[in-house]
């Protein structure tokens, strides 16, 4: 179960991740659809539907994790547009829990969140029992870690500017 468990956050779930120009990660609805073994997005879309009241009723904004993005395909000879979705990691959890767990991706998700869960409270857990001493050199060395991301974006987005200013752009 473990080498299942892994094989589904290695080869599907983790593949399909995508980051925006923010850095935010997200998944697009119809892939998530695909891998958890949903043949049609009209089976799909109902799961999305629970998922998404499932979001409203614990008090969160819909829209915060589950986005709509209109896509264009081709048709034939012709293009037309699908609904899709960007969602949140929580998006897909809370999907992953109104799936139908017959199919063999939905009941290893399912495993994943859970043990994924399980690791959090762990951390929780151990956070809670350093010392008033012990955080604070944790969120410090957080916030170190932020800055670092933060400065590293903004020299790319500076070198960005700085060749869309130049001859190239």
């Amino acid at each position: 179960m473990k080498k299942e468990l892994d094989k589904y956050k290695e080869k599907t779930f983790e593949d399909i991740k995508h980051i925006d120009e923010m850095g935010n990660e997200y998944w697009e609805a119809r892939e998530l659809g695909q891998i958890l073994g949903y043949k049609e997005w009209r089976y799909f879309s109902a799961v999305i539907e629970k998922a998404q009241i499932a979001c409203s009723q614990s008090n969160n904004n819909i829209n915060s994790h589950f986005g709509v993005n209109t896509k264009i395909v081709k048709a034939g000879v012709s293009t037309k547009a699908i609904i899709d979705y960007k969602l949140s990691r929580y998006a897909c959890y809370l999907i992953v829990q109104n799936a139908n767990p017959k199919f063999e991706a939905v009941a290893l998700g399912q495993t994943y969140f859970a043990v994924q869960t399980r690791k959090m409270e762990l951390t929780e857990e151990e956070y809670n029992n350093l010392t008033e001493d012990e955080k604070r050199l944790y969120r410090r060395k957080q916030t170190k870690d932020g800055n670092k991301i933060y400065l590293f974006s903004n020299k790319v987005l500076m070198e960005l500017f700085k060749f869309c200013n130049s001859d190239f752009c």
